[in-house]
């Protein structure tokens, strides 16, 4: 049974930082691309930051480049988000995806296999 568990968010002022966390267990994690998305009540899920089996290739949306960084350790099957610099609209709750690779990082909710539970991120102003 694949399992994604995210941790780490939680409150926040603007301007400052969290690392998110989501471990996987259940799959071969290197098999994978691993996604984060990002809901607000109302909205669609959105694409935030993606990265390849290997770690050697991440793609970011647009509103978080140059802000967080996706990364992961294939021995702990975990992979992070870091945010830094964080606005007030980047409050939401945070899921992590993986993806069985069939080629470039994908982007879109309904190329993901398996989703997180979330966890929600708030930023005060």
């Amino acid at each position: 049974q694949v399992q994604l568990v995210e941790s780490g968010g939680g409150l926040v002022q603007a301007g400052g930082s969290l690392r998110l966390s989501c471990a996987a267990s259940g799959l071969t994690f290197t098999w994978y691309n691993m996604g984060w998305f990002r809901q607000t009540p109302g909205k669609e899920r959105e694409f935030v930051a993606g990265i390849s089996w290997s770690g050697g290739g991440t793609v970011y949306a647009d509103p978080v480049k140059d802000r967080f960084i996706i990364s992961r350790d294939n021995a702990k099957n975990t992979v992070y988000l870091q945010m830094n610099s964080l606005k007030p609209e980047d409050a939401a709750v945070y899921y992590c995806a993986a993806e069985m690779k069939r080629g470039m990082i994908p982007t879109t909710n309904r190329a993901y296999d398996y989703w997180g539970q979330g966890t929600q991120v708030a930023v005060s102003s």
